[in-house]
């Protein structure tokens, strides 16, 4: 009968150990949902940085000023 008593208490230990390593994995799980958002905003971010720089260089003083530095680059002697 002793074992019996052994062998439930063993069984209700591993029980209690794995409903709280889920608890942990839970929280594992839900920082990598928040890692994922923050990976979105920081994405969102940087689409709008690169298409403010597009419009400020396509802009006509910034492309003269592109084109001017190019042609004195091509012109340059060696």
């Amino acid at each position: 009968m002793y074992k019996a008593v052994q062998g439930v208490r063993a069984a209700a230990v591993r029980v209690v150990r794995a409903v709280r390593a889920r608890g942990r994995l839970g929280a594992v799980r839900r920082d990598a949902g928040m890692a994922t958002a923050e990976y979105a905003m920081g994405l969102v971010a940087a689409v709008a940085f690169a298409v403010v720089l597009y419009k400020v260089v396509t802009s006509g003083a910034v492309s003269t000023e592109l084109q001017d530095i190019v042609k004195r680059a091509l012109d340059a002697k060696v």
